[in-house]
């Protein structure tokens, strides 16, 4: 089982041919609104691909709140953990371009409420492997749940975005970083560093190994006794806004499978990839089946059935 601590968003999505420079406004060409929130989409991805896994987080007494979590039961997501709260739920503002680049800002909303408490207490609850975090919920919030995962064995993956500086506690707790590459520099404060120095220095700041995802040109896995490259495959891009989180769902629930590292990281990688082909967070979540014939297009072994 997976357990996921993090955030749900309503994604209000506008596909613009550019973006705008500041000051600037130009015509968008639709508009559209999506289930989202990097802790969402993750427990969302896991579902979808047929694993076991809870969603602990927050949302509003509002439509937006009763949209998400129709969206995460829809999906096969365990919500008994996902919790009311009085302030709104949380909202991401996302342009994506021609190249199917994107610009986003959060709102937190109700994902600024869940406590340390309740992180806790929710993550002790569970008897899950893997739990993976991110970080649009506070900074303490994450903290006292990877801490509590820690504690109980299971494997500790963070996402570190959006990317703000972290502390030793936070990182000692980390078995798995997963940073895309500006992230990572942020991190390191290293910005034009090549991924192996990156990789070193997020290494030295205590966590236990770093899965830098690199976009269309796959993962950068480092430990302290080696760092390798595992490719993605090529595709045709309509939308990146949850590619990342696709990886991190598949991540978490093929190493929750058992999975050699190595193994999990290429298939999070193709996962990653096939939601890149649909527009939106949730919906573009890939399922087993899907990554299956992806497989066998390519003449990959079929290790994910």
């Amino acid at each position: 089982m997976v357990v996921v601590v993090g955030s749900a968003n309503m994604d209000l999505v506008a596909r613009v041919p550019r973006f705008p420079e500041p000051g600037e406004t130009i015509h968008g060409r639709e508009f559209a609104t999506y289930p989202g929130g990097k802790g969402a989409n993750q427990a969302v991805a896991v579902g979808k691909l047929g694993g076991r896994v809870a969603f602990v987080g927050k949302v509003g007494r509002d439509a937006f709140g009763d949209a998400l979590e129709a969206s995460l039961n829809s999906a096969g997501v365990d919500t008994d953990l996902l919790a009311r709260s009085d302030a709104p739920t949380g909202t991401a503002i996302i342009l994506v371009d021609d190249r199917a680049e994107n610009q986003i800002v959060v709102i937190g909303g109700a994902n600024a409420t869940l406590t340390p408490t309740e992180a806790e207490r929710c993550v002790r609850s569970l008897d899950a492997r893997v739990a993976l975090f991110q970080l649009e919920t506070p900074l303490e919030t994450v903290a006292a749940g990877l801490a509590e995962a820690k504690r109980r064995g299971m494997t500790t993956i963070l996402n570190p975005a959006p990317a703000v500086l972290l502390p030793a506690e936070i990182l000692a707790s980390v078995d798995i970083l997963t940073p895309n590459r500006t992230e990572a520099g942020a991190l390191a404060g290293l910005s034009d560093a090549e991924p192996e120095a990156l990789i070193a220095a997020l290494l030295d700041l205590g966590v236990g190994a770093v899965a830098m995802t690199r976009g269309k040109d796959g993962c950068v896995f480092g430990t302290r006794d080696r760092t390798i490259a595992i490719p993605s495959v090529d595709v045709r891009a309509v939308d990146t806004t949850a590619a990342g989180d696709a990886f991190n769902g598949a991540l978490a629930l093929f190493l929750a499978e058992g999975r050699p590292v190595e193994q999990a990281i290429a298939g999070a990688n193709r996962v990653g990839a096939l939601a890149a082909t649909k527009p939106g967070a949730q919906t573009s979540m890939p399922t087993r089946a899907e990554l299956e014939a992806l497989d066998e297009v390519r003449g990959i072994p079929a290790r994910f059935s």
